[in-house]
C-alpha cells in the first residue's frame, strides 16, 4: 500500500489508541500475495560504507551508514514505542527493494548530482519519443542576478505523455491488465477498465474535442468528481496536445471562475452532481454560475460538456443551457476509438494547475511535458518501491498536484493497476477505507495483510502519528513513504527509499535522483551540517515547474529572488546529525520568540505527543511581551479546518486568533467548513 496524502487519523482518534483503525485520507498502494516480512536483524554493529567526501554529496553521506542501532526496532518484529528513533527495514525487504542499501542509494544520487544529463537520459530512454534529444539535454539559470530564470529539459525532443502511458504499455502486451479500478460512493457501486479499454475511452473522448475545435496549446478546465472520466479526461487532452487545468470539484463558484478567467478555456467539462456520503453536490449549478461570472469578465466558453452522474442526479433535474452544453453520454461514445497522437515537444505545456496565492490570486503552476513525465514516473517507481504485482491505491483527488502525479500520471507510466475513490473516508463508516483494502486484497475487523507500503504526503508526519500509522495500520512491517514536495516541484524532492535506509519518525528522510536541497540563513548563506533554516533547491530537476501562467515575473519573485542561485520553497526546515531532513512549517508560519524562530510543526509536534490530543494547528500572533517561548492561548477544538486533502488552513486560524473575521477568504474547499463557524464560537480573543 502506498498512502500519501493528508491526516492520519480523525480528531476523534487519540494517535496513542492502538484498539482500532480509523480513515486515512491518503494514497494507497497495495500488493497481492504474501508479504516478505519477519526476517532477522543483521549484525547491530554494521554499517555502511560511504564514500569520499564531495561538497555536493555531504548531506547525503553522513547519515545512514554510521548510526549506531540503539532505540532501533525493525520491520516485521516489534511495533516502535515512544521511545525508538530507528525503524530499519528487514533484510528480507531490502533484498526484494528496487534500491536495497545505501550504498546502492548513494552510487545512483552521486551520478543524478555529478551527470545529470546522463543519469537523467538513461531513464528517458525507457520511454517513446518521436524524436530525441540532442546533445544539450537541459539548460537552467536559477538566479536572477543572471537573467531570465529559465529550466528546460529535453527541449526539442517530441514525446506524448498519454501515448506513454497507454499505447506503450498495451504494446508491452499489457492490454488486458487493469488500468483504473474504481470504486464508488456506495459500497459495491464499481467499475473496472483494462488498459485497452481505458485508451479506447480515451481515444473517443479526444476525437469529441478535436471535432469541437480544440487544438494544440487550447486550454481545457476540468471540473470534476473522482469518477473515472476524470483521469480519462486529462489523457485525452494530454492526446490532442491541449492544456488541461483541473479544480478540485468542490472550489466555489467564484473559485472556479477566477481560474476560467486566467486560463480561458475553450471548454469545461464536469459532471451534474456527486455523493459525498449523503450529501448532494450540484456540480453543474457551480459551473453554470462560474461561467455567467467569467462572462461578465468578458471571458465566454463554448462549450460544456456534462458527465451525467446518475447516481447522484438524474439529467431531467439538471439545469440546461441550449447550444453550449452537451451530456458526455450523448455525444463522446458515437466517436471512433483510435485517435492519432499529436507528438509534443518536451518543454511544451502539458498543464496548469491553480494554487493559492497569499495575495489571495490564484497561481497558475505550469507543468511542461517531457521533464515531468520521466521525473513523476520514475519517483512513483522508487519512492513506491513499485512491482508490477501490486494494486495501488492513491486517495488523493485529481483536483490537487498528488492526483495528477500518483494518481493518474505516475502510477500508468509504469503499468500500474489504480485504484480511484469517488467517496468519503467516513461513508457510510469510519471503516470505509479498509473495507476497500481488504476487497482487494491488500486492509482488527480488517485484515491488511496485504498492505507493503504506507505513503504520505501534505502535511508534515508528526513522529506520534508516524508510529500510529505504522504501528496499527501497518502492523509494524510496513515501511512509509513520508515524503516533501509541491504542486512547485512535480514530484518527491525528499523521500523514504523503502528499502534503502532505517527512518525515523516524523523525517522526510534524504533527498531523491538529482535533487540538490540546501538549508540557507536569512541572508541566503547556505549552512553545513546539524542546522535549521530555510529549505531551498541548487539546480533544478526535471519535474520543476517552468512558471507561472501569464506571470514570470510572479515566478521569479516568489520562487527565486529570496536567495539567489536557488529555488526558495517557502518551507522551514531542520538536519539532524545524521543528516536527516525535518520539515518545521512554512516560514511565514514561524514564531518568533526573542530572536528564535520556532517551526509550528515542532510546537504541533509536542502537543500530540500527549496520548489524549488527536491533532494540533499552532499559529503565531502578533505580541508584545515575547521573552518566554509558550503557548499563550490554547483551545480546544472539535476539527480544525482542513481540506479533504488534509491539509490544515492555518491562514484561517490566524485571521481567527487576530480577529480579522471579514477576511476569512474562500472556505469552499475545507472538508467541514462548519468548523470554523465552531472555533470562532469558541475563540476569546
Amino acid at each position: 500500500m502506498a498512502l500519501h496524502y493528508t491526516t492520519m487519523f480523525p480528531a476523534t482518534q487519540p494517535p496513542s489508541n492502538h484498539s482500532s483503525i480509523k480513515p486515512l485520507s491518503n494514497p494507497i498502494s497495495l500488493r497481492s500475495g504474501p508479504p516478505r516480512f519477519g526476517y532477522p536483524l543483521r549484525n547491530p554493529r554494521q554499517t555502511m560504507a560511504t564514500s569520499s567526501s564531495d561538497r555536493r554529496l555531504r548531506h547525503v553521506e553522513s547519515g545512514p551508514g554510521r548510526m549506531q542501532r540503539l532505540n532501533a526496532v525493525v520491520l516485521g518484529e516489534s511495533i516502535a514505542s515512544e521511545e525508538d528513533e530507528l525503524v530499519f527495514p528487514s533484510e528480507g525487504f531490502s533484498e526484494q527493494a528496487l534500491v536495497s542499501s545505501h550504498e546502492q542509494y548513494l552510487k545512483m544520487y552521486k551520478r543524478s548530482i555529478e551527470d545529470p544529463a546522463g543519469f537523467w537520459s538513461e531513464i528517458a530512454s525507457e520511454f517513446y519519443w518521436k524524436t530525441k534529444w540532442g546533445e544539450e539535454v537541459f539548460t537552467e539559470n536559477l538566479d536572477v542576478r543572471k537573467g531570465k530564470i529559465t529550466i528546460e529539459w529535453f527541449k526539442g525532443a517530441t514525446t506524448n505523455v498519454c501515448y506513454n502511458a497507454l499505447d506503450r504499455n498495451i504494446e508491452a502486451g499489457n492490454g488486458g491488465k487493469i488500468a483504473i479500478q474504481w470504486e464508488g460512493n456506495e459500497p459495491g457501486h464499481d467499475a473496472q477498465l483494462t488498459y485497452s479499454e481505458l485508451l479506447e475511452k480515451v481515444c473517443q473522448l479526444s476525437n469529441y474535442l478535436k471535432d469541437i475545435g480544440i487544438r494544440k496549446g487550447d486550454a481545457v478546465v476540468i471540473y470534476m468528481p473522482m469518477l473515472m472520466e476524470l483521469p480519462i479526461a486529462m489523457l485525452a487532452c494530454a492526446r490532442i496536445g491541449a492544456v488541461h487545468s483541473v479544480v478540485f470539484a468542490g472550489f466555489s463558484t467564484e473559485s472556479l471562475a477566477q481560474r476560467i478567467v486566467d486560463c480561458k478555456p475553450k471548454a469545461v467539462i464536469t459532471c451534474n452532481a456527486v455523493c459525498r456520503g449523503t450529501k448532494v453536490i450540484q456540480l453543474k449549478d457551480i459551473v453554470d454560475d462560474a461561467l455567467v461570472e467569467s462572462a461578465k469578465n468578458g471571458i465566454l466558453v463554448g462549450a460544456c460538456l456534462t458527465y451525467e452522474n446518475s447516481s447522484a442526479m438524474m439529467r431531467e433535474e439538471t439545469k440546461w443551457q441550449d447550444g453550449r452544453d452537451i451530456w458526455w453520454q450523448d455525444v463522446v461514445p458515437k466517436y471512433s476509438t483510435t485517435c492519432e497522437v499529436e507528438w509534443m515537444d518536451a518543454e511544451d505545456p502539458l498543464f496548469l494547475l491553480y494554487t493559492s496565492g497569499s495575495t489571495g490570486k490564484p497561481k497558475g503552476v505550469l507543468h511542461t511535458i517531457g521533464g515531468y513525465m520521466i521525473y513523476t514516473a520514475t519517483t512513483f517507481k522508487y519512492a513506491f518501491d513499485y512491482k508490477p504485482s501490486d494494486i495501488y491505491w492513491c486517495t488523493a483527488d485529481c483536483g490537487w498536484i498528488t492526483g495528477h502525479s500518483y494518481v493518474t500520471y505516475g502510477p500508468l507510466l509504469n503499468g500500474a493497476t489504480v485504484v480511484v475513490f469517488e467517496g468519503a473516508p467516513t461513508y457510510p463508516d469510519y471503516g470505509r477505507c479498509w473495507d476497500i483494502v481488504d476487497k482487494f486484497k491488500y486492509v482488527t475487523r480488517y485484515s491488511r495483510k496485504s498492505l507493503r507500503i504506507l505513503g504520505s504526503v501534505g502535511e508534515p508526519i508528526n513522529p506520534s502519528a508516524w508510529r500510529w500509522l505504522f504501528n496499527v495500520v501497518g502492523d509494524s512491517r510496513c515501511p512509509i513513504s513520508d515524503t516533501w514536495w509541491q504542486t512547485e516541484t512535480g514530484g518527491f524532492l525528499i523521500t523514504p527509499l523503502p528499502g534503502a535506509w532505517p527512518q525515523k519518525p516524523g523525517s522526510a528522510t534524504f533527498p531523491f535522483f538529482g535533487v540538490q536541497p540546501a538549508i540557507v540563513d536569512e541572508k541566503g548563506n547556505e549552512l553545513e551540517g546539524e542546522c535549521s533554516g530555510y529549505l531551498s533547491i541548487k539546480n533544478s530537476w526535471p519535474g520543476a515547474f517552468r512558471t507561472l501562467y501569464g506571470d514570470h515575473e510572479r515566478y521569479e519573485t516568489t520562487y527565486f529572488k529570496p536567495f539567489s542561485g536557488y529555488y526558495f520553497s517557502g518551507d522551514g526546515c531542520r538536519r539532524d546529525k545524521d543528516g536527516y531532513y525535518w520539515l518545521t512549517g512554512r516560514v511565514d508560519d514561524v514564531i518568533n520568540v526573542s530572536g528564535h524562530r520556532i517551526g509550528t510543526a515542532e510546537v504541533e509536534s509536542a502537543l500530540v505527543s500527549h496520548p489524549q490530543c488527536a491533532e494540533a494547528a499552532v499559529v503565531g500572533v502578533e505580541h508584545e511581551i515575547g521573552a518566554f517561548a509558550a503557548p499563550d492561548r490554547i483551545h480546544w477544538a472539535p476539527g480544525l479546518p482542513k481540506t479533504r486533502s488534509g491539509k490544515i488552513m492555518r491562514r484561517i486560524l490566524r485571521k481567527i486568533a487576530s480577529r480579522q473575521l471579514d477576511e476569512l477568504g474562500d472556505t469552499s474547499t475545507l472538508a467541514d467548513p462548519s468548523v470554523v463557524d465552531q472555533l470562532i464560537a469558541l475563540s476569546d480573543f
